[in-house]
């Protein structure tokens, strides 16, 4: 299980360590960017995706599912979220033969 970090772990009136009001009056120029914490650009976040006020996903369900190794496969093949993929052809296929 992953270990779970940052506000939501913090108690009621626990403080983290973060200098909120030193970080504020930080100069852009003064941001020190690193491999972790690179430049961005608009470009980088054009498909960004804000969730505050959107509704949440739908819950997913945990199956075991068989499917043909080759699949399997092309699906893994096409990259990370082969299983999101995996799902939204079974959502199109359902759609397509609704009543």
């Amino acid at each position: 299980m992953k270990k779970k970090t940052g506000r939501a772990t913090l108690g009621s009136g626990a403080k983290g360590k973060t200098d909120w009001s030193k970080l504020a009056a930080m100069r852009d120029r003064d941001v020190t960017f690193t491999n972790d914490a690179p430049r961005t650009t608009p470009e980088d976040w054009a498909n960004a995706v804000a969730h505050r006020g959107l509704p949440l996903p739908s819950k997913k369900m945990q199956i075991a599912l068989r499917v043909d190794e080759d699949v399997l496969a092309w699906f893994r093949a096409q990259g990370a979220g082969y299983q999101t993929r995996m799902n939204a052809v079974l959502k199109a296929f359902r759609d397509a033969h609704k009543p």
